[in-house]
């Protein structure tokens, strides 16, 4: 019965994905069995096709938004049962209004089963440090578009990393590379949506889903 909110994700058929979500629920299924065989193996499949090529930006967001339909009609019905695994605070570094490949990582998270808080651009390294303190998650993710922002971004790296110690940082954007995070002290980089997912959830597993 998941095989059908399975394909209707990966094809991004909103209406599709409720209906058969209905009728996994009127079968007997229950939410977390939903959630967990359906919806999180569907967007795994779609973060595996964006990193082989296969799928693109356009066709991820669609079934990205179908998964968060579904969810949001499925985690009402959870009664107590925790469907976050992590928290995230997300963000463009201070002097940079680029926010595409920032939003995809964030509903890609969020799909993965992460709380997601995005602090949207341009956001300085004070309003970075101001989240995690209101926020407590476990990681912070940076997006840089601009070469002249990766200053921005190594600033707010070593602040966080003062202030917040116990916290992990991880870091992308177009002029962003491995040796760069390695370089500015960050827990990790990820070129891509799919990869930022499973960077955060290593991250999470090396802090041991603690908060600050």
């Amino acid at each position: 019965m998941f095989k059908d909110i399975y394909n209707n994700v990966i094809t991004g058929e909103v209406d599709e994905v409720k209906r058969s979500i209905q009728k996994a629920l009127d079968a007997g299924a229950s939410p977390a069995e939903i959630i967990n065989q359906g919806l999180i193996r569907a967007m795994d499949e779609v973060g595996a096709k964006m990193k082989a090529g296969e799928m693109f930006v356009p066709e991820v967001l669609i079934a990205a938004e179908a998964m968060k339909e579904g969810l949001a009609m499925v985690k009402p019905l959870l009664e107590g049962e925790s469907f976050t695994i992590g928290k995230v605070v997300i963000g463009t570094v201070a002097g940079d209004l680029h926010d595409i490949g920032k939003n995809l990582v964030a509903m890609l998270l969020e799909s993965a089963g992460f709380a997601v808080v995005d602090l949207g651009v341009d956001v300085s390294t004070e309003a970075f440090l101001q989240a995690v303190a209101e926020h407590r998650p476990q990681i912070v993710g940076l997006s840089a578009l601009l070469t002249t922002t990766m200053v921005a971004m190594a600033e707010t790296v070593k602040a966080l990393h003062e202030k917040w110690p116990q916290v992990k940082t991880m870091v992308g954007g177009a002029p962003v590379s491995d040796e760069f995070a390695r370089q500015i002290g960050a827990g990790g980089y990820a070129p891509d949506g799919a990869s930022a997912v499973a960077l955060a959830k290593r991250l999470l597993d090396e802090k041991g889903g603690g908060q600050p």
